[in-house]
């Protein structure tokens, strides 16, 4: 245990946001660095429960009490190993991850939970400054051949347990650059794309050989990937987004959440000097509560948007742990982002009725109701419609399972009841030799289930082409949250 009485001694504390003024004039990551004797503190509050219950919260079983100890006695060589023995983009989780470990904290119980989260995140951080982040070359190859068509986290997780392996491993990426999601739909201020390029540099001095630009199912198709490589992990997320067919949806100004995400990205990473949607001096509203709304929200904030709206027909979470949701179970909650600190405005209960036009096309307004849950559905409140201005609107709303691509009709793989790609307990399709990973045979979800996912996969194809295998592998593909 490292500090036996540290839980009760030291309050909880997490670093500071730069000042909102300051922040929104730049894509930079608004979190300050923490001291890394507060952040050692932070460790020495963990108990080292008998039952570690946050090991059940997280997917990828993180060794979390042997970490924060580690960390609370300045052995960051030792923490960064055990850290990565569970999980190889620890920088990518603590950073993005809601962190449902930390809802299972024990110290949770009746007290404010250890902050799991940034001492993972620190802990990464300070092993890049040292040099102790390093290529782990395999020893030997296995001859063997392996393609991951998706570079998001679960590919890349699939993609570099292969590697080390000693498999020869290609990742496809039909954007112009490696990344997926963390790169395309991730802004820059909630993670910095230095932080993936830096991951990226380790993986290809492993030996990780990565194709950007290239469309499978167009250019290259499933027969011929499936003839050059030996085995085939589809990573390729779960990317078909959830539309709204109400009247009006047509006008001009009416965008996917994932159409307007990636020229944000580029426009902060000063790619291009001018996003092809920008909402400058623009009235906002965003069409769903969850991140990827709070994400367009920071978006339209850095570009100026005279306002911004962001609406969720569900009713506002309660501040506190429900009784529904009780520990270790991960709660909803009302949560604040860094986003939402900075502009707009937050309206529950509501559901679009229908978007207005100006008369040339264009999106002017959102006409909108107020609603009830009642027996099991949501019911309009007489007389609450009214509208609202709105020269875009940005559709954050989810998605329903993988694109209908080509690639999914060439393979030949069945797709199940809810648009996932088919798969067994050895995360593999219905056709032999192709292999499902996160976002695709799950449906959307966090980036440490496609972590884990990933890795899980990696351990199957191993176990495929070899017969067996010294990978490990944290879940399985039935596997669920501790959620409700």
């Amino acid at each position: 245990m490292a500090d036996p009485t540290g839980f009760m001694k030291v309050p909880r504390e997490t670093p500071k946001r730069r000042p909102v003024d300051v922040r929104i004039r730049d894509w930079r990551e608004v979190y300050e660095e923490q001291p890394f004797a507060d952040l050692q503190k932070q460790a020495g509050r963990c108990m080292d429960c008998g039952i570690p219950f946050c090991h059940q919260g997280c997917p990828l079983g993180n060794l979390i009490p042997e970490w924060n100890d580690l960390i609370w006695r300045g052995e960051v060589g030792e923490a960064i190993d055990r850290l990565h023995a569970t999980n190889n983009f620890p920088e990518f989780t603590g950073r993005l991850c809601p962190a449902p470990c930390e809802t299972a904290c024990v110290v949770g119980i009746n007290r404010d939970a250890v902050t799991i989260k940034q001492v993972e995140l620190r802990t990464i951080e300070e092993a890049f400054k040292s040099g102790d982040v390093k290529p782990l070359v395999p020893d030997r190859l296995t001859g063997k051949t392996v393609a991951v068509v998706g570079s998001g986290p679960a590919g890349l997780a699939a993609a570099q347990q292969l590697t080390r392996a000693g498999h020869t491993v290609a990742v496809y990426e039909r954007a112009e650059k490696i990344g997926g999601l963390l790169r395309y739909g991730i802004p820059e201020f909630k993670m910095e794309k230095s932080i993936l390029d830096r991951r990226l540099d380790q993986m290809k001095s492993e030996g990780t050989r990565f194709r950007a630009g290239v469309d499978v199912g167009g250019e290259l198709t499933g027969d011929q990937l499936r003839t050059r490589y030996d085995a085939v992990v589809l990573a390729i997320g779960a990317t078909q987004w959830r539309e709204l067919p109400v009247p009006g949806r047509e006008l001009q100004g009416i965008y996917q959440a994932m159409e307007y995400l990636p020229w944000g990205n580029k426009q902060g990473l000063g790619e291009i000097t001018k996003s092809p949607i920008d909402v400058a001096g623009k009235h906002v509203v965003i069409l769903g509560g969850g991140d990827t709304g709070a994400d367009c929200l920071g978006t339209a904030t850095r570009q100026g948007a005279a306002s911004i709206t962001q609406l969720e027909i569900m009713p506002r979470p309660g501040n506190e742990r429900p009784s529904s949701a009780p520990w270790p179970t991960y709660p909803m909650i009302y949560r604040v982002s860094s986003a939402h600190e900075e502009a707009g405005e937050r309206m529950y209960s509501v559901s679009t009725e229908e978007f207005i036009g100006d008369g040339t096309g264009k999106v002017r307004a959102l006409k909108l109701v107020e609603t009830q849950f009642v027996n099991g559905k949501f019911e309009k409140v007489p007389g609450s419609e009214r509208e609202i201005p709105a020269d875009f609107v940005f559709l954050a709303m989810g998605f329903t399972g993988v694109e209908k691509s080509p690639l999914i009709s060439q393979l030949g793989v069945d797709l199940d009841a809810r648009g996932n790609v088919a798969r067994d307990g050895e995360y593999q399709s219905t056709v032999p030799g192709v292999f499902v990973a996160g976002d695709a045979g799950r449906g959307q979800s966090l980036i440490v289930w496609a972590i884990a996912e990933g890795r899980s996969a990696a351990a199957a194809v191993d176990r495929y082409l070899m017969g067996r295998t010294q990978l490990p592998a944290p879940i399985e593909p039935t596997a669920r949250p501790l959620m409700v």
